[in-house]
């Protein structure tokens, strides 16, 4: 009898205990102060939503965040949820380490507001949605009025011979310099558009599978960027700049001129009055087109997660049409959804720019390559690491492109031949 009791007593204290906590973990990859307190708040409204849930965010500086999170997969320290950056989609997805979320699209009544550029990158690896983006990146040319009108230069250029006279004319001002150059972490996008403008167009290979981007015209537009920058045309500590140091180069005044995309509007905002800078429509090169890169975002969901449909919930509340437009007043990401292009987010005049250059048919957006085998490491290792060589003298251009080039044609024959990531 005693024992009856003990038993019964042990068994209702235990059922007043509360349920065990499941733990999500999420790593946020594109970090900055803002977007990180929107995530915060995202993820309590998801915690709210789901008692007993917790979810631990691990937030990367982006400069360090792809040795980072390669380090900690690698040593089996794998989050649940990811952002995704699109250039390690085809890294992680092609190494089997992502889950297929096709089975959660097939059921989520979103999916139909998607428009069709969402799910076409979603799938972008072996036509299969390995992320759900939650926006695009294109790049604009923002450009700073105060600046421009101490050197009395009244709109913004049209042209890339206009850019390079503006910014000669704006670094004859004490303490100013015409171009924010992205010389460190992230600055691929900035050599492909300088370059596929002066060449001419943006396809990165040649029918035999060989890559442009030792052509002469490539050659030449990044001859053109390295130029700019060796004649003092951009600040000479720029040749490490990485996302936040041309963002406050450009909130500051230290130079008037900066490739970029919505994401930089929240530092901007912040920062500047709104009468003081513009966004403009990527500057055309000599054969009257421009071609800004169009990059994407998301979340995945690491395929080893031992809690695959909660971690889909977390994906569902930062992604939803509430979640996702409240993520995008943080990022400036252009919408996923279709009824999003309406809303007043976007009809400020601020975002004209990027809406100018979707409707003008000589802006043609260059995707990246992010599909070939390795192109998380050219990207974010060899492409640094050789164009700060190049801006700094140390090789030239034409030898920087011939490493990029030899390394894409490699690429592109290990994906031809079904070579993972």
């Amino acid at each position: 009898m005693m024992l009856k009791r003990l038993l019964l007593t042990l068994a209702l204290a235990l059922s007043a205990l509360p349920a065990r906590a499941e733990e999500l973990r999420l790593v946020e990859v594109l970090s900055s102060p803002e977007r990180t307190e929107t995530l915060k708040h995202l993820v309590a409204g998801f915690e709210a939503r789901h008692p007993g849930t917790h979810v631990e965010i691990t937030s990367l500086a982006w400069g360090s965040a792809f040795e980072k999170l390669a380090t900690m997969v690698a040593a089996g320290d794998i989050p649940d949820v990811v952002e995704m950056p699109d250039r390690w989609l085809s890294l992680y997805a092609g190494n089997g380490q992502l889950e297929s979320l096709e089975p959660y699209l097939a059921g989520w009544p979103e999916t139909k507001g998607l428009n069709d550029r969402a799910l076409t990158v979603a799938r972008s690896v072996a036509d299969t949605a390995y992320m759900l983006p939650y926006g695009f990146y294109l790049r604009a040319l923002y450009y700073n009025k105060a600046v421009f009108r101490q050197a009395g230069i009244a709109e913004p250029p049209k042209t890339l011979e206009e850019l390079h006279a503006d910014a000669a004319r704006i670094a004859q001002l004490p303490g100013k310099s015409g171009y924010c150059l992205r010389g460190g972490p992230g600055g691929l996008n900035g050599w492909v558009m300088f370059g596929a403008s002066i060449a001419g167009g943006n396809a990165f290979f040649h029918d035999d599978g060989t890559s442009t981007l030792n052509d002469p015209g490539w050659v030449a537009g990044t001859s053109w960027l390295i130029d700019l920058y060796q004649k003092g045309l951009a600040p000479k500590d720029s040749v490490n700049w990485g996302f936040n140091e041309v963002v406050a180069g450009f909130y500051t005044g230290t130079c008037a001129m900066v490739d970029q995309d919505p994401d930089a509007l929240i530092a901007l905002k912040a920062r500047m009055k709104a009468e003081d800078f513009g966004v403009a429509p990527w500057p055309k090169g000599p054969n009257g087109k421009a071609y800004p890169t169009l990059g994407f975002a998301g979340w995945s969901i690491f395929k080893r997660s031992a809690h695959k449909d909660l971690a889909w919930d977390l994906v569902v509340a930062l992604n939803d049409p509430a979640g996702n437009l409240a993520w995008n007043q943080q990022t400036g990401a252009l919408p996923i959804y279709t009824a999003a292009a309406h809303d007043p987010l976007y009809a400020g005049a601020i975002y004209q720019g990027w809406f100018a250059e979707l409707a003008d048919p000589d802006v043609v957006p260059t995707l990246m390559p992010t599909y070939l085998p390795g192109f998380a490491y050219f990207a974010d290792s060899l492409v640094v690491r050789s164009s700060q060589q190049a801006l700094l003298g140390q090789i030239s251009p034409a030898t920087m492109n011939k490493q990029w080039a030899a390394y894409l044609t490699k690429a592109r024959r290990k994906q031809a031949e079904g070579v993972k990531p």
